[in-house]
């Protein structure tokens, strides 16, 4: 008798020695990414880099907030009109969940793979969420639904040409994708493989009745993480998949198709759609290794660092004064060394100790650079209206 789970069929890519061969470039270049970078200054910039994350993710769904207004989100500045200030809740709720989830995932306090913990990063995203934000219409009935947070979907969807699993079927297929899919089952590449192939089955199955994309992404991220993918935070998937949206929806929907002829695999899926969805996953990977790669050359950002003052003198950056040069110094100290103590501005910069103390007085009031106390050492920060001149192109503008 015919399963559902084997709706789910095939589970993995085509075994080849290129495409796991892609997979641990990936591993290697990823470990290898912003390796000369203090811990500090890295904790930081991942810190960052989970408001680009949530900017891109929510870029997917066709949601456009600037990191700008994510970080006003952040600090409870809201805009006054309500489509905008929704879409700044949504992506700080993003935000917000990739935080507690990663943290979970890195303390091993669950596993990754599990209907459990799924459930929890849909229950968290909505919870957190206006109910206005709960209802769903159903493009085929018209009809108004209401998302219950981190429980499977009640209903038959549609989902453009996809036609997910009916809702009896969802739990069955979800005991099935973590048995399959648990990073414990799996070794060396055959892991990123997994992430790639789980990616896009979780996302076929459609267990909750919105959200999906996101959940899964955010699914996505801590599967990297808990696989030992090193660097992964210094770059993001979902970058990639927004910057390459047209691809990322055609290959989703690619294997999405059921099989067709014996040459296409035995499952009931394509085993060729899946396979080009992995190698997609893959090359978008590395994709996203290179860029940041090229953004965090040590020199390159100290050039940078020093390109940013002289454009503030040349009056060339909006919204901020002049500042004496030496405030380059102080940048490039925090970013090379993580942290410097406050009375080491003089020597530093080989101002006087009062200018010395006025110019970094002017970077920590402006939130260049930060501490945990008033006289406490201070570190450089990262945000969205510095990120066009220390981070060009990063962010979709």
């Amino acid at each position: 008798m015919f399963h559902p789970t084997h709706k789910m069929t095939p589970q993995m890519p085509e075994a080849s020695g290129d495409l796991s061969d892609l997979a641990l470039d990936v591993f290697r270049k990823s470990a290898s990414l912003g390796a000369r970078l203090h811990p500090t200054t890295r904790k930081a910039l991942v810190e960052f880099l989970q408001l680009t994350n949530s900017h891109y993710s929510n870029l997917i769904e066709g949601h456009y907030t600037h990191p700008v207004d994510i970080e006003r989100a952040m600090n409870d500045d809201y805009a006054a009109d309500s489509a905008v200030r929704n879409r700044q809740r949504e992506a700080r709720v993003h935000v917000e969940v990739q935080k507690i989830i990663e943290a979970k995932s890195e303390a091993s306090e669950i596993r990754v793979c599990t209907s459990e913990f799924i459930c929890l990063i849909h229950r968290l995203f909505y919870e957190r969420l206006p109910k206005a934000l709960w209802i769903v219409r159903n493009q085929e009935t018209g009809e108004d639904q209401e998302v219950i947070p981190g429980h499977f979907r009640q209903a038959a969807v549609k989902i453009g040409r996809h036609i997910p699993p009916d809702p009896e079927e969802i739990a069955g297929l979800m005991q099935r994708f973590v048995e399959v899919y648990a990073p414990e089952s799996h070794r060396g590449t055959d892991r990123l493989l997994a992430a790639a192939a789980s990616h896009h089955r979780l996302a076929w199955i459609h267990p909750f009745l919105d959200g999906n994309g996101r959940v899964t992404r955010l699914f996505t991220g801590c599967y990297l993480i808990h696989s030992d993918m090193d660097g992964y935070g210094l770059w993001t998937i979902s970058r990639g998949f927004a910057r390459y949206r047209d691809r990322y929806v055609h290959h989703l929907a690619d294997a999405d198709a059921p099989r067709q002829g014996d040459v296409n695999g035995r499952g009931h899926l394509t085993q060729r759609g899946l396979d080009r969805f992995c190698r997609f996953f893959l090359e978008t990977c590395l994709d996203q290794i290179t860029f940041m790669g090229t953004l965090l050359d040590i020199d390159g950002m100290v050039d940078r660092l020093r390109g940013y003052i002289e454009l503030r003198n040349q009056k060339m950056v909006p919204g901020v004064l002049p500042i004496k040069s030496e405030a380059f110094f102080l940048l490039r100290e925090a970013f090379l060394a993580g942290e410097f103590a406050r009375g080491e501005a003089a020597r530093i910069t080989g101002l006087g100790q009062r200018t010395a103390r006025q110019v970094l007085r002017r970077l920590t009031d402006e939130g260049l650079l930060v501490s945990d106390t008033p006289k406490a050492p201070v570190r450089l920060a990262f945000s969205a209206a510095t990120s066009r001149y220390w981070f060009p192109d990063l962010i979709s503008e």
